[in-house]
């Protein structure tokens, strides 16, 4: 007769008995620093020390103190104050830009890959003929031309940012054109621009806001480089570009004064292109983990 003999306890390693409940991820990280940064531009009377724009001559060119965490520049102002004040303009652009460029780019890109023929051909040569020009030179001369300022600057980025949401969005409606979904659609009686709109746009979308988060980056950096060309937002105001300009006279005797903005465009770039890698991971199965 078979004796039955009782279950014994299985042994748990403690040491994979405990898992973290969360796992820190590029997303989250990614996140957290733009919050940070958006914090920073709508919180900036209560957080910055200073005025950023009086000018205490007897103060200028001072190295980081106690009182003055990242110095002054060269007309005694701190620069903190106008790290702090010089992200609203930067996130303001930046803003603008997406604004303008996301419509356009996918009003082109799925109207060229719904409708197709002669018009897909004319669209998609257009688009390749802005995508090939150099995006930071089409913008200076535009600004050249319009004169420099928050919306001028805006508007010549954004001439050369929507291609690439186009192209994106003229593939996934090519794809998206012979399938199931858009056929059962038909077959209720739906087409034209409610297909177009009520339904490939909605399946486009999420692409193009991974797009619009990994370019970011660029954009900021765009931003600052006309700043830094004297063809951005204008003196006295607070602007990441043009205050490395101002320190890049002084940048061998006086490094803080380039290294303050500096280390924000940094900081801004960095966290717009964890955020974009994390969106594209999470949303994008081909990416993911």
């Amino acid at each position: 007769m078979t004796q039955l003999i009782p279950d014994q306890p299985t042994q748990v390693d403690a040491s994979t008995e405990w898992r973290p409940a969360r796992r820190i991820t590029t997303l989250s990280i990614g996140t957290v620093l733009v919050i940070i940064l958006i914090a920073c531009a709508l919180l900036a009377p209560l957080l910055a020390p200073f005025d950023p724009n009086i000018q205490h001559i007897e103060f200028r060119l001072l190295p980081p103190s106690a009182e003055h965490w990242l110095g002054t520049d060269g007309f005694g102002r701190d620069l903190l104050s106008r790290v702090i004040y010089g992200a609203r303009p930067t996130l303001l652009l930046v803003s603008l830009i997406l604004i303008l460029t996301i419509p356009i780019g996918l009003l082109v890109g799925i109207s060229a890959g719904y409708i197709g023929g002669w018009y897909e051909r004319i669209i998609m040569r257009l688009t390749d003929i802005v995508l090939s020009l150099p995006s930071l030179v089409i913008a200076l001369a535009l600004v050249a031309i319009l004169g420099p300022g928050l919306m001028n600057g805006a508007l010549a980025l954004a001439f050369t940012s929507w291609p690439p949401f186009a192209r994106q969005a003229r593939a996934e409606t090519l794809a998206l054109r012979r399938s199931d979904y858009l056929a059962a659609a038909r077959m209720q009686g739906i087409g034209g621009l409610r297909l177009m709109f009520g339904h490939i746009l909605p399946l486009c979308l999420p692409s193009a806001v991974v797009r619009a988060a990994l370019s970011l980056g660029g954009i900021i950096l765009a931003s600052a480089g006309l700043g830094f060309l004297g063809m951005g937002i204008q003196p006295p105001t607070a602007e990441w570009g043009s205050m490395v300009a101002e320190g890049s006279k002084v940048i061998f005797d006086q490094w803080w004064v380039a290294a303050a903005p500096g280390g924000a465009i940094l900081f801004a770039s960095l966290a717009f292109n964890l955020l974009g890698d994390g969106l594209r991971d999470k949303m994008d199965p081909r990416h993911g983990k």
